[in-house]
């Protein structure tokens, strides 16, 4: 696998992703099913930012989820000829990241699990929020201190949901996938989807209206 890809999203700014539309990847895929290696280099590095976020968000540890994100590009690497639709590859990285997870999370169990904000800052189990302290240097202290109490509100709301309700908003709110890639990521019906993340947007509400 190309040498690009062996780091943390964070640590390869090249591996950004500029827009990740849906068919970017599909025409990535296709160039890359076709022996074309730069493609299959560009693919590989706009999928490891997406595949390590949310690898953070469902194993929990930092490490677990470094492996997860490894174990799914590699597996692009390795079985990009095989994707039968690439029009649902982010569906198909999102799934496998996911399968990689739960393999890493069932060493860990017993150990206390921790969830990855959406934000990057880590929440522990009991809602308490421990920024990682990167500051916005175009934003005002004011403006910066109202960011930071918002987001903080979101992730002890979102420490109420279950880890399949987080998955669920996440896939749909934050990455902005159709109820049908979401419910093929989560292995539940479409019908399951809707009724589950209706529950969820009443739940954080009451959670951030709260006083």
């Amino acid at each position: 696998m190309p040498a690009a890809v062996t780091n943390r999203s964070g640590q390869n700014p090249s591996g950004r992703t500029q827009g990740g539309r849906e068919t970017d990847y599909a025409a990535l895929l296709r160039a890359a099913q076709g022996g074309n290696h730069a493609a299959m280099e560009r693919l590989l590095m706009k999928s490891q930012e997406i595949a390590y976020r949310f690898s953070l968000l469902v194993c929990g540890h930092a490490d677990d989820a470094d492996d997860a994100m490894q174990e799914a590009l590699l597996k692009t690497y390795r079985h990009a000829a095989q994707i039968k639709e690439p029009e649902a590859f982010k569906t198909w990285l999102y799934r496998t990241v996911k399968n990689a997870c739960l393999i890493s999370r069932r060493r860990r169990v017993g150990e206390p699990s921790r969830l990855h904000s959406l934000d990057g800052e880590l929440v522990s189990i009991d809602g308490v929020a421990q920024p990682l302290d990167v500051e916005d240097p175009g934003r005002g202290p004011y403006q910066a201190l109202e960011n930071t109490r918002l987001r903080r509100a979101l992730d002890r709301a979102l420490q109420t949901l279950s880890p399949e309700n987080r998955l669920i908003v996440f896939l749909r709110e934050v990455e902005g996938l159709s109820t049908r890639d979401v419910a093929a990521v989560a292995g539940i019906s479409e019908a399951n989807v809707k009724t589950r993340l209706h529950r969820a947007r009443l739940s954080l509400r009451e959670h951030l209206e709260a006083p």
